[in-house]
């Protein structure tokens, strides 16, 4: 399994998603997304559609519409996201649920390559289905909180609205150390 530049960016944009919904923000310009990700707002488009066609997402029509999540981010799941976008999330098609093929091996049940890929499956499947987007969303705001960043689509950030710094401080929020996994520290239980 891969993730193409269509899943990747559709994940992040239900991620910052559900950052505008966290920080008081209803709707999101599908320019804004494009902006802030910096991503081809035509491209983009296409992906929204399609996430609003799949469920994930709903529009709002007219000069103060946007994109919102179309229900809790916690009941999405990311690998419900990474199916819709680039299909089945085994390595090869004979250890996939959703799209199994046949393959050439002339003896498939005792098959050393078909073992070892059912166990990749598993183990994509399972870390992406463990994590719901509410998940990611959450670990990104501590880390942007922990490390002072604007938060993006808060009131700091809209012209002509007071600033409203918030710190991983002043939210009273543990420290976490700096490393590229934040997951494994908000989550104890996470390993592969």
């Amino acid at each position: 399994m891969k993730l193409s530049k269509k899943g990747e960016y559709a994940l992040r944009a239900l991620i910052d998603l559900g950052i505008a919904a966290e920080v008081g923000r209803p709707l999101v310009q599908v320019s804004e997304l494009a902006e802030k990700e910096r991503i081809s707002i035509k491209f983009l488009e296409q992906i929204m559609q399609l996430l609003k066609e799949e469920g994930f997402v709903e529009s709002q029509r007219g000069k103060f519409g946007g994109y919102r999540l179309a229900g809790p981010a916690a009941k999405i799941t990311v690998g419900s996201v990474v199916r819709v976008i680039d299909g089945p999330l085994a390595p090869i098609g004979c250890v996939s649920h959703s799209a199994y093929e046949k393959c050439s091996c002339p003896d498939e049940e005792h098959c050393g390559l078909r073992m070892l890929m059912l166990d990749v499956r598993n183990a994509i499947a399972g870390i992406l289905d463990r994590y719901s987007l509410a998940d990611v969303v959450e670990v990104t705001l501590r880390k942007m909180r922990r490390d002072e960043v604007p938060l993006p689509f808060s009131q700091a950030l809209v012209p002509g609205r007071a600033a409203c710094q918030v710190s991983a401080r002043s939210l009273d929020l543990p420290d976490l150390k700096p490393v590229a996994g934040l997951l494994s520290q908000l989550f104890p239980d996470y390993s592969i």
